[in-house]
């Protein structure tokens, strides 16, 4: 007689596959680092998921929705641009239901990231980050394009697919009024592709509707503006890079119901990333870095609530997909996040504690007179000269300038150029370089270069370096 195994049972949590276990996450009071705020405030717990992250919620409907329409079908190709979580949550449906997995990623993602790709048995394809949406090396049009050559493919498109809210609507947001026992007033939650904070939302408003749905935003991204300006890109605001994954959007996407927000608070990576720490350190929730900038939203929002009030912030993935970030000091100080003895600080640290931090450079065909008002202006002794190439091809210093001045007095010598009074450039340090490595290079120079991507972005002085020291 065959064995037929165990009947499914959610109570005695037995399941036939993996794909039973989605969802149902915990809800975990932050009592320490929530402990000065007015109300409490509970983590929704994300990385529970057997994927590890939110995004396991959606793989699922995504999938079983092109199944009901037939638009994929036995040995398909599942393509996806993706951060690296949603990718995670496709390809266990895929592994499960035998679909082959194109996943395409930005080159900001971590290798854990792509790694873990990779051990499900999806191809990954990586593109500049630094790009706009339209540009066709953006992963949005490489993985459209992809999916037009692959015969028997869909593209995810959870930016446009309708399943990513629904399936909020449907989960995540039924278990925080049913966790919460319906006293929830107050949930926050990281801004991205807009599916989470749109499903959400729409439960709870239909339960509840003076529910305030809290979006947050990095510094980088523009969805505050989006938002602010009626679901509009303002005139002139274009996205920057920075570093937080899996948060924040240069464009709005289609998934995104703008109307469900109440407010948006922004963080910057370095919030972010001090808030994942300590959630780790304080609470024993081990959680990534977006998750960081929730509780950094969730504590600027927090503290100014009436005590009757309930919070709730959305945790969407684990730290083990950034131990060679977040958690790795070296990559922590490199960037600028962590702060260290002044032996192990790198350049890119020592010249974040200058005055001014952006390069101040003459052109070398600037005449002397406008280099000294320049000198005058930002109170300093020396500029690097650039071409018209925009490199560094010397330094004009004030002695220089001073003893021209002097000899060619009657020459009218301030509308000479300075191309003449060059010195020869200082040497060129990386930003990641330690301080230690630069010193040697200073005491003969008394200046260098600070590169970042092959730009120089600064220059350092012996002064520079005494202040950053003292401090």
């Amino acid at each position: 007689m065959p064995n037929n195994g165990l009947p499914e049972s959610e109570q005695l949590r037995v399941y036939e596959n993996i794909l039973g276990t989605i969802g149902h996450t915990p809800l975990v009071r932050l009592a320490k680092l929530g402990r000065s705020l007015p109300v409490p405030l509970y983590a929704k717990v994300e990385f529970f998921n057997p994927g590890g992250s939110v995004k396991d919620r959606i793989g699922v409907t995504i999938i079983d929705a092109a199944e009901r329409a037939g638009r994929l079908k036995p040995g398909g190709t599942i393509v996806e641009a993706t951060s690296g979580n949603t990718g995670v949550g496709l390809a266990i449906v895929g592994a499960i239901r035998g679909y082959k997995c194109i996943f395409v990623m930005p080159d900001k993602m971590s290798q854990e990231k792509i790694q873990l790709l990779r051990a499900f048995g999806a191809k990954v394809v990586i593109t500049p980050t630094a790009v706009a949406p339209e540009d066709p090396r953006s992963y949005y049009r490489v993985a459209e394009r992809i999916t037009a050559e692959t015969p028997n493919s869909i593209l995810a498109d959870q930016y446009r697919n309708p399943e990513n809210p629904r399936s909020h609507y449907l989960t995540t947001g039924p278990e925080i009024w049913e966790q919460t026992g319906g006293k929830v007033t107050d949930v926050i939650i990281g801004m991205g592709t807009g599916g989470t904070y749109s499903g959400v939302g729409k439960y709870l408003k239909e339960q509840n509707p003076r529910v305030k749905i809290v979006g947050v935003d990095v510094v980088g991204s523009i969805l505050k503006e989006i938002w602010q300006n009626r679901g509009q890109i303002p005139a002139g605001v274009e996205a920057i890079t920075y570093k937080v994954e899996g948060i924040g959007e240069d464009f709005l996407p289609a998934t995104s119901d703008l109307s469900q927000v109440d407010e948006i608070v922004r963080v910057n990576d370095k919030e972010s990333f001090h808030w994942t720490r300590r959630l780790v350190a304080e609470e024993g929730i081990f959680a990534g870095g977006s998750s960081g900038s929730a509780v950094a939203g969730a504590m600027q929002y927090c503290r100014d609530l009436s005590g009757d009030r309930l919070a709730v912030v959305l945790l969407p993935d684990s730290g083990s997909r950034y131990l060679s970030k977040v958690f790795d000091d070296k990559w922590m100080r490199e960037n600028g996040f962590l702060e260290s003895e002044w032996g192990e600080a790198t350049l890119r640290e020592v010249l974040g504690a200058k005055s001014i931090t952006t390069l101040i450079a003459a052109s070398t065909s600037d005449r002397i007179s406008d280099v000294v008002a320049k000198m005058k202006e930002f109170g300093i002794s020396q500029l690097p000269a650039m071409n018209g190439d925009g490199e560094v091809v010397g330094l004009v210093r004030e002695g220089d300038l001073l003893t021209y001045l002097l000899e060619n007095s009657a020459e009218r010598p301030g509308e000479q150029p300075i191309q003449s009074l060059l010195q020869p450039a200082p040497p060129s340090l990386p930003a990641h370089a330690p301080l230690s490595d630069a010193m040697p290079e200073l005491v003969k120079h008394s200046s260098v270069l600070v590169t970042d991507g092959g730009h120089v972005v600064g220059i350092l002085t012996k002064i520079d370096v005494l202040d950053f020291i003292q401090r």
